[in-house]
């Protein structure tokens, strides 16, 4: 498969923790698979070709917007907004979340079912604490999943 015809990754870029970046910054030059780092307030990204930054307008959702729009079939989308990773696995797009989870048809409706149980909860003043700490195990997830669908996108 020649690189023109290969997907890109798309980084949630407001949402997604350095860690991840270097990563994905890493495996691009590995790879040479393009990135687009999409946020709605500048970062700093490696000077390597096949790195890009797009820099959205503010708002909520306008960094999604883009990325939901423009990510086409075949391509990653590296977020931990599931309203996004719907968008993006509804368009034939694959969706990693930054702790390593590989999002799917089946599993993206049940993780936005608990999702909207926290914000009622949330709501209603129960509070169900925040995201543990990124851990190294969850980069070593991360990159794990990130492996993988190289792998099979370079088929």
């Amino acid at each position: 498969m020649s690189v023109s015809k290969r997907g890109k990754i798309w980084v949630d870029g407001d949402a997604v923790p350095g860690p991840c970046k270097e990563i994905i910054y890493r495996a691009s030059v590995r790879t040479d698979f393009d990135v687009v780092l999409v946020a709605n307030r500048f970062q700093v990204t490696p000077k390597f070709h096949r790195i890009s930054f797009v820099l959205v307008g503010a708002g909520p959702d306008v960094a999604d917007d883009y990325i939901a729009e423009n990510c086409a079939e075949g391509d990653l989308v590296v977020t931990d907004d599931l309203p996004l990773a719907a968008r993006v696995l509804a368009s034939n797009a694959a969706a990693i979340r930054f702790r390593g989870e590989e999002l799917t048809q089946s599993s993206i409706h049940r993780r936005l079912a608990v999702r909207d149980l926290l914000d009622d909860l949330r709501g209603s003043g129960i509070h169900s604490g925040g995201p543990p700490p990124y851990a190294t195990t969850d980069k070593q997830k991360f990159a794990n999943a990130l492996d993988r669908w190289l792998t099979r996108a370079q088929r």
